[in-house]
């Protein structure tokens, strides 16, 4: 049965009335790039300031798009959610740390995350950023190429260490790991590293997962140089496809240092990466695992045509299908309603150190053009549906 995005009762019915109008009112004031700036700003000069406006936050954006404060409360959430057959991705959301001391506090943290997930059927993921657990700078210059005092080689074999005790005990665990990718310019030691997680932990099922962000021009041939390096050494692939979010971060840096920008001309550009990334992984599940990170319903349903025209079962362990928690609920619960594998990304941690993220989440809807107006219109339609 092939899903229906455009079923709001379906995508909707996890949110009671109260719940929908919240995320009207946010979707609504999303809408507005000036707002969204100057909210973000006091927003963030609130908390730093430790104004009293923890509950406000909380009632509102966080709830939208977060699991809870800790672990247990995105346990709950997480719960719910499998009510209606959607899986949940658990994603430590506290970023922003730049000490030794605390990449080594970040390991049991995500070892924790992985014993609650193994307990718990619905959870299937954990999501990790290398950027937790090292130095921007040390990724950078790895990147580079540049030669690496003792004192480097020595964080960065420190670096690994920590990666690979947390790929270890998902293997344990039969938890899979998705690894988050960064900007271009620090993306080499990531892939390197991921790679090497992939090769020591795929070797019977896909553990560990790369991502490739196809707003950049080299990713479609990267991807087909990934499945070929792992059928060389004999391991399973672990493809994580999405657009990406930075283009102007990126473009900007690019023009700043004198070289090409690694960015897509033009949004077409992704969107037709994107999916000959989507059909070139349905053509060789046997040789890996794709995990379709997308709000977009036309490559959404894209792959499922491929999927219902090919005889690949709608619940193949091959396949899932992901959205942000808060997010394009139309794609998410219809696609579960049907069968596929869903799973939610349920970032959770303290209010205050989840700033950060809320933040991108505020400027990416306001910058990602129709999708504020989309999440908004659909909104709108169920709480009409509900007469109210």
């Amino acid at each position: 049965m092939l899903p229906e995005f455009s079923n709001t009762e379906v995508a909707f019915k996890y949110r009671n009335n109260n719940e929908l109008k919240r995320a009207r009112f946010l979707f609504a004031s999303m809408g507005s790039p000036a707002l969204t700036a100057v909210g973000t700003k006091l927003m963030q000069f609130a908390i730093s300031w430790n104004l009293p406006v923890k509950g406000l936050i909380k009632s509102t954006i966080f709830s939208q798009f977060c699991g809870g404060e800790t672990m247990e409360e995105a346990g709950q959430t997480a719960a719910m959610l499998a009510k209606y057959g959607v899986s949940t991705i658990l994603d430590y959301g506290v970023e922003g740390k730049e000490a030794e001391e605390d990449f080594d506090k970040a390991v049991p943290e995500f070892i924790k995350a992985i014993r609650y997930a193994a307990a718990n059927k619905n959870i299937p993921f954990i999501s990790i950023k290398i950027t937790g657990f090292a130095y921007f700078a040390l990724l950078e210059k790895i990147h580079a190429g540049s030669t690496l005092s003792n004192d480097e080689k020595a964080a960065w074999e420190r670096v690994y260490n920590r990666i690979d005790k947390i790929c270890s005990a998902a293997a344990d665990n039969k938890i899979m790991v998705l690894v988050d990718a960064e900007e271009s310019w620090i993306q080499q030691p990531v892939d390197d590293l991921t790679n090497a997680m992939m090769e020591k932990y795929n070797k019977t099922r896909v553990v560990v997962f790369n991502t490739f962000q196809y707003y950049r021009h080299d990713r479609l041939a990267f991807l087909k140089e990934s499945l070929t390096l792992a059928q060389q050494k004999g391991y399973l692939l672990g493809a994580k496809l999405v657009r990406g979010a930075y283009m102007e971060k990126e473009r900007n840096r690019a023009a700043e240092k004198g070289y090409p920008s690694p960015i897509q001309p033009d949004k077409q550009s992704t969107d037709r990466d994107y999916d000959a990334a989507v059909l070139f992984c349905l053509e060789h599940l046997p040789h890996l695992a794709l995990f379709i990170g997308t709000h977009n319903e036309a490559s959404c349903m894209k792959a499922v045509q491929y999927m219902d025209s090919h005889s690949i079962p709608a619940n193949t362990d091959k396949v899932y299908f992901s959205q942000l928690f808060g997010m394009s609920d139309n794609i998410s619960f219809n696609l579960a309603h049907s069968q596929y594998h869903v799973a939610k990304y349920l970032p959770y941690g303290p209010v205050k150190d989840v700033i950060p993220y809320l933040m991108r989440r505020a400027q990416e809807n306001t910058s990602v053009a129709g999708q504020t107006g989309r999440e908004l219109l659909l909104t709108n339609q169920e709480l009409k549906r509900r007469k109210i």
